[in-house]
């Protein structure tokens, strides 16, 4: 199937759809259908930020965990107002999953999400696989409201509650859990933002595939389907002569993408298992203005490929578009953000510590600046599957108007935010620490 629309309708359209309806979705990452009164309302407060500023919010994954939030100034600065504690526990380090034998920090996306209306804000506890629930108020203020298990038993040193997507039609939170059987979770969440865990559990494993390691769970902007990507097939492990035995999903098999239908009342269908495009697909974008299409970024792909999902949950896939790779494979190209005008692609890479672009022209992407940023140094203790030393950066965000995107790096524990240049480069303007235990998530508006 091919993708929809054409370059001249886009083209048409884009600047009238983003002064509507698409920088409010790009301010919260979700993509679900307004009502005309909240559109005008929103769109109004979104307009005052543009030019005043706005709010961040960032989960420090400490033992204690907490969710820091930042004063963006309207020239991209950052600044902490608050320090709130989650009432859950992060993993405490700085540790991806192939570290074996360690708490898991890392292999997941969307962690913290706001909810369409902005009214609440969701937050992943990894270390306890629990799931907060805080209150927006005024000045971006948060108030703990709920904390709730997801019903996954913590087992070893860590859990691993990595991925958040709320359904609004139907009031459900989907919890995604990088290792399994039960994957996904769910919970309803009433009017005042309370958490009440339910039975549901689901899996991304096959018959012969019993072990996958799953990185970030979207919903469909229409609500209709809950895509999940599943980084490895089986968890990483040691080889008989001590190095990491890596089981790469979507390398062998076109099944790294797996996509579960959306009842009415929130439960998923049986799971259907698709080509992602590329070797260990990490995350999942819709596009504003499209939203049937997405874009997936490949970890060991190198690269991302712009998918489309019918209404039958049928699944297109272009072309995966790689970055340079002379630095070393794989590039762990994980985290992305889309420009509110659906023409740029900021992808993070955590093996090369630095973020690339591209560009989108109708149903071709191409590369923009690779890389759009200088490498960002850490503290020389970490190295990438490709050897690298690694700074370890993280979950991005990208502001509303397009204008500036924050990045986490967190073996450098800083928090750097950028403005973004015409041609894709990205040139830095503010820089924060934040705490040296894999900071995780960002959400904002």
């Amino acid at each position: 199937m091919g993708f929809v629309g054409n370059k001249q309708s886009q083209s048409v359209t884009r600047r009238d759809f983003i002064e509507t309806t698409g920088a409010i979705a790009g301010a919260v990452g979700l993509a679900p259908a307004l009502s005309a009164p909240f559109v005008s309302k929103v769109l109004a407060e979104t307009r005052t930020l543009t030019r005043d500023g706005g709010h961040l919010y960032m989960q420090t994954n400490e033992t204690r965990n907490a969710v820091i939030q930042y004063l963006r100034s309207a020239s991209g600065t950052i600044t902490q107002v608050e320090h709130i504690p989650t009432g859950g526990s992060g993993s405490g380090v700085f540790r991806p999953i192939y570290k074996a034998n360690g708490p898991n920090a890392f292999e997941g996306a969307g962690s913290v999400i706001l909810t369409p209306d902005r009214r609440f804000l969701f937050i992943t506890n990894g270390g306890d696989n629990s799931v907060s629930s805080f209150s927006v108020g005024k000045a971006g203020r948060l108030t703990l409201l709920d904390v709730k298990p997801t019903g996954n038993a913590v087992k070893g040193k860590s859990g691993t509650a990595k991925s958040l997507a709320y359904c609004s039609s139907k009031g459900t939170l989907y919890v995604l859990h990088s290792f399994g059987p039960d994957h996904v979770r769910l919970m309803s969440v009433n009017g005042e933002g309370k958490l009440t865990a339910r039975p549901e559990r689901y899996s991304v494993n096959t018959q012969h595939k019993t072990d996958r390691v799953s990185t970030m769970a979207v919903l469909s902007p229409d609500e209709k389907f809950l895509l999940v990507d599943v980084n490895f097939d089986e968890r990483p492990s040691a080889n008989p002569d001590g190095t990491t035995k890596f089981v790469l999903a979507n390398e062998r098999d076109p099944d790294g993408l797996v996509i579960f239908p959306v009842g009415g009342d929130g439960t998923l269908g049986a799971p259907s298992f698709h080509d992602a495009g590329g070797s260990a697909p990490f995350y999942i974008a819709f596009l504003h203005s499209r939203p049937n299409t997405f874009i997936n970024a490949a970890a060991a792909g190198n690269g991302v490929v712009m998918s489309s999902i019918d209404a039958d949950g049928r699944i297109g896939i272009g072309p995966l578009v790689p970055i340079d790779t002379r630095a070393g494979k794989p590039s762990e190209l994980c985290w992305l953000a889309i420009s509110p005008d659906d023409r740029s692609v900021f992808a993070t890479s955590f093996g090369y510590s630095n973020v690339s672009s591209y560009h989108i022209d109708g149903a071709e992407v191409s590369v923009a600046k690779d890389p759009a940023c200088p490498k960002v140094q850490g503290d020389g203790t970490f190295r990438a599957i490709n050897g690298t030393v690694s700074s370890g950066p993280s979950d991005n965000w990208l502001t509303p108007d397009g204008a500036y995107l924050y990045q986490i790096y967190g073996n450098a524990a800083k928090l750097v935010g950028y403005a973004t240049q015409p041609d894709g480069s990205l040139n830095e303007v503010t820089s924060v620490k934040i705490p040296y235990n894999s900071p995780q998530g960002l959400a904002g508006f």
